[in-house]
This record gives structure tokens, sequence and C-alpha cells, in this order.
């Protein structure tokens, strides 16, 4: 039986999106070349993935020539709210308020941040 494919972003795909992101909309060339000044990644790489995050629903494109343009199609922030709503359903039975109690056990929060976090928490109760 095939494994169910990932909606989720990979930490290769999740460096794409940065990049389109951050410039709005990049060839895979120009992609691929930002990539490679942290680690050689290759042309053919960055096109398959390109291919997977539009497959996957968080980019489109276009053609230019001959050069293929991505753009992102979902914004970071929609991303991120996916992305932890993944986790909380997958870790912590879909409660934020396990995971913020893990947080506290697990992390070393400083003090001044649990403060400004109340401090939001106030707010939004107003």
């Amino acid at each position: 039986m095939a494994r169910k494919k990932s909606t989720q972003l990979t930490d290769s795909e999740q460096s794409i999106m940065e990049i389109l992101w951050q410039k709005q909309q990049a060839s895979v060339r120009e992609i691929a070349d930002i990539l490679s000044e942290k680690k050689t990644t290759a042309y053919t790489t960055v096109q398959t993935m390109c291919k997977i995050l539009a497959d996957k629903g968080y980019a489109d494109f276009h053609k230019e020539g001959k050069a293929f343009i991505y753009t992102p199609k979902i914004t970071q922030k929609d991303a991120r709210k996916g992305a932890l709503t993944s986790l909380l359903n997958k870790f912590f039975g879909g409660s934020p308020e396990v995971l913020a109690q893990h947080l506290m056990e697990e992390t070393d929060i400083e003090l001044d941040d649990l403060a400004a976090l109340q401090k939001q928490i106030d707010r939004a109760d107003d």
C-alpha cells in the first residue's frame, strides 16, 4: 500500500518557501543560486522541489521564455498556522493548553517572555 503524501513542508521545501516569501517570485535558477550560497544545490533538485510545492498548493508558477517563475500561493502566516495545527493534533491532542504546559516545562522560557504572553492573553480577554 502506498504511503499517503504529506502536505507539510520538508526542511528543503521550507527553505524554498522562505525565498519565495521574501522575494515574492523567483525563477528556479534564482532559487538554486540562493540555496547554493549555503550548500551546493543542483538546479534539477530545486526544479523537482518547486514542482512538489506547486502540487502541495504552496506555490504557483508561470513560464517566462524557458524559465519557470514561482510565486507563493500561501502566506507565511497561513503556513505557520497549518503547521501549528498539525503539530497540535499530532502531538498534543489538539490542545493548545497541553502545548503551552509542555513549552513551560521543557524549555528555558524566560519570565519576561511569560509576562509578555500574559499581557497578550489579558488583551485578548478584553
